[in-house]
């Protein structure tokens, strides 16, 4: 989530305990972990190298190495990468799509042409080739564009019209709606290594807050979706605020719906999973339920956005419209087929889709954070195994939106309990699943005996019922392929309170959360151990070899180096806060580099940095015993800064190519950047002079050399 459209509100009150506290705990007792286990539960609990060496009979590989020298802090207009790199601007905010048309710094912007051009506010992304022999240097770009900055995209006429009261011109609305959503654009690298997008592509397309798109698996079809768009309940229009990101095995993108409840309202009386997921009651962010009505509109395609009850029935008005959000979206960029919502996986604010290790005869999974404060991790688990047969065919036409109703419509989704000595369990969301006082899951929330679709629906009230842990809110996720370790950000958290001066609550304690309210308060616990803890963290686990259970430690603390908890021993090389974006840079040999984003606004670190990205390689942090995370003082110099972003900005999304030559990073919301509104392609390391139209742009970060990046 950007730090840009936070929401700042406190929906879970359900009483769990919550992370923080369980991490206080987990902490003192990470010598366990490390020192204590035999041989026999390191193999099946151990992180690291540790556990890498053991799956190898012991023998010790020679770790891979960052070769590039940590860059210092900047507060600049401009991009900042390590000596003998350059960096790219590509495919910024508004360069169109189709052939003969140009971008220019004072262009109006209309509904139509926002619909034809790249979206606003650059976030999650991959890449999806061609074919095997060019994947490095030619392929679809699948881009998501999470929210809209209204000076910006207004900036020709002073600003949007009644932004904060009265009613939207339609043609404003329109357009706004059209700068949301996801592109899709072909991008290619010539002789002398420049990156530009394929103006024209017969891949260029956008998907906007206003695009129809399927919905599938258990929701698809139930009452709960019906409306007077979709009467049956199998069809909404739109995806919005589209954070982090996944990608399939069989060559899909999947878009994540995060702050969406936020463009609704309702002034009626609230569903309780309007109320528990926080639905306007006022007036939308945007507020486009206030062009409703003009002479201009077709189809309802403003009034969807006031999901107050009007009708007599559900398929009269759009109560349930925001009931068709939430979801994780698969898009095939290959072709031009509708986009599929997946339901099986969750409604709420998804951070991402992140696909578990993936082993032939084995189910699916995917990890998901709900990215708000106190609120949950999840994963999902196929029905179908995986087969091999089914994976991408680069470049090639076929139904790859069928082999996701084949992995992704039937299955299972849990939610995550973390436990004081490191080990954790997956709590299933089923109809039948026992809560903490022994009802049934679907009789806790008031649903029919096997509605999952009623489960699926309620997801955070479901998890609420079921104990599980509440996070620093749980941002992006990374697995390392070879080994299966997750990652997993935990941003910060502003509303937590010390352990020892609020009441905490144990998961088999006489609390019991209330259906529709959420989480009230929110003492420390052993995954998220400090109150106010503005600075966040990265937790790390491993799937047990038992059912539904997995281990975790704290792999580093954010803070600034001067600060009196700095848990890691961070220096002024490598301090940060607020991690957000995650990514594992697979190099071969069970190795890789963990590449870290930031969206900071903790304030030791914001006076001396922009947001940036840092890069570890976990394979070479030696394995420590006792207390404490790691990444800690006894290697913390392994952890590198590499890269800064321009004032104002969000570092996010982010992949390489194949050949680790090209590393792709977005910059969302800058403030002044970058310097050439007008070239399509610049230099992104020129630092602004004077005031320019900011927009946010992908940067491809290169070795002058052309060798691979980071080593």
């Amino acid at each position: 989530m950007s730090k840009e459209i936070e929401d700042h509100r406190l929906f879970n009150q359900s009483g769990n305990q919550p992370f923080a506290e369980v991490l206080a705990r987990h902490v003192s007792r990470r010598d366990v972990m490390r020192g204590g286990l035999s041989v026999a539960a390191a193999s099946m609990l151990s992180f690291g190298g540790a556990a890498q060496a053991l799956a190898s009979n012991g023998s010790q590989k020679t770790p891979l190495t960052l070769a590039f020298e940590a860059v210092n802090g900047s507060r600049t207009d401009a991009v900042v990468v390590p000596e003998g790199y350059m960096a790219q601007v590509l495919v910024p905010w508004g360069t169109p799509l189709s052939a003969g048309d140009s971008w220019q710094p004072d262009q109006p912007m209309t509904a139509e042409r926002q619909a034809a051009s790249v979206g606003m506010h650059h976030d999650g992304m991959d890449a999806f080739p061609l074919d095997t022999d060019s994947a490095s240097r030619r392929f679809i770009l699948a881009l998501n564009n999470e929210y809209i900055d209204q000076a910006a995209l207004w900036a020709p006429q002073g600003g949007p019209t009644n932004a904060d009261e009265g009613e939207r011109p339609a043609e404003e609305s329109r357009t706004e709606i059209n700068a949301h959503g996801v592109t899709i654009v072909e991008v290619e690298k010539d002789a002398s290594g420049q990156w530009a997008h394929v103006p024209g592509s017969r891949y260029n397309r956008r998907f906007t807050s206003a695009t129809a798109m399927d919905l599938a698996g258990p929701v698809a079809g139930s009452d709960y979706v019906k409306t007077r768009f979709s009467p049956a309940g199998t069809q909404t229009r739109g995806t919005n605020n589209n954070c982090g990101h996944g990608i399939t095995p069989w060559g899909t993108y999947i878009a994540c719906e995060e702050n969406w409840p936020n463009v609704f309202v309702h002034t009626g009386e609230r569903f309780q999973d309007d109320a528990r997921i926080g639905i306007p009651t006022e007036r939308g962010r945007y507020a486009w339920e206030t062009s409703a009505g003009d002479a201009s509109e077709e189809n309802d395609e403003f009034a969807r956005f006031n999901i107050t009850p009007r009708g007599e029935r559900a398929e009269d008005d759009y109560r349930n419209e925001a009931r068709t959000f939430g979801y994780q979206v698969e898009i095939d960029p290959y072709s031009d087929a509708l986009a599929v919502k997946r339901t099986a996986l969750g409604r709420f604010r998804h951070e991402g889709c992140w696909l578990g290790k993936l082993e032939a005869g084995q189910p699916i999974v995917y990890y998901s954070g709900h990215d708000a404060r106190n609120e949950y991790v999840y994963k999902y688990v196929s029905d179908a195994a995986w087969d091999p047969a089914d994976a991408n065919r680069p470049g090639e036409r076929y139904d790859r939106l069928a082999i996701g109703n084949k992995y992704m419509d039937n299955g299972t989704l849990y939610a995550a309990r973390f436990h004081a000595d490191g080990s954790g369990e997956w709590l299933p969301l089923t109809p039948d699943a026992q809560t903490r006082d022994g009802r049934t899951l679907a009789a806790a929330l008031g649903l029919a005996e096997n509605d999952l679709a009623g489960v699926i629906i309620n997801t955070c009230d479901a998890a609420d019922l079921m104990g599980a842990t509440p996070m620093d809110r749980p941002e992006w996720a990374t697995v390392d392929p070879a080994s299966g370790e997750v990652y997993l950000t935990l941003t910060n958290n502003s509303q937590r309170s010390d352990s020892d001066s609020e009441p905490t609550f144990t998961n088999d304690g006489d609390e019991v959360a209330q259906v529709g309210v959420g989480y009230e308060t929110a003492p420390t616990n052993a995954a998220n151990p400090r109150a106010n803890n503005g600075a966040g963290h990265i937790v790390r686990w491993r799937e047990s070899r038992l059912p539904n259970a997995f281990s975790w430690e704290v792999f580093v603390f954010g803070a600034a180096a001067d600060d009196a908890e700095n848990l890691s021993g961070l220096t002024e090389m490598n301090q940060f806060a607020s991690p957000d974006g995650l990514w594992f840079d697979e190099r071969g040999d069970g190795q890789g580099i963990l590449w870290i984003e930031t969206d900071n606004g903790y304030e030791g670190v914001a006076e001396y940095t922009n947001d940036q990205v840092l890069a570890v390689v976990p394979g070479a942090l030696d394995a420590i015993s006792g207390t404490g995370p790691v990444v800690n003082n006894s290697n913390q110099q392994q952890l590198k800064r590499f890269a800064v972003g321009p004032n104002g900005c969000e570092v996010t999304g982010i992949f390489t190519t194949p050949d680790k030559t090209a590393l792709f990073i977005n910059i969302q919301h800058p403030s002044n950047w970058p310097a050439d509104g007008s070239a399509l392609i610049q230099d992104a390391t020129v630092a602004t002079s004077g005031q320019v139209r900011p927009r946010a742009s992908t940067v491809v970060i290169q070795k002058r050399d052309g060798g691979p990046v980071g080593v």
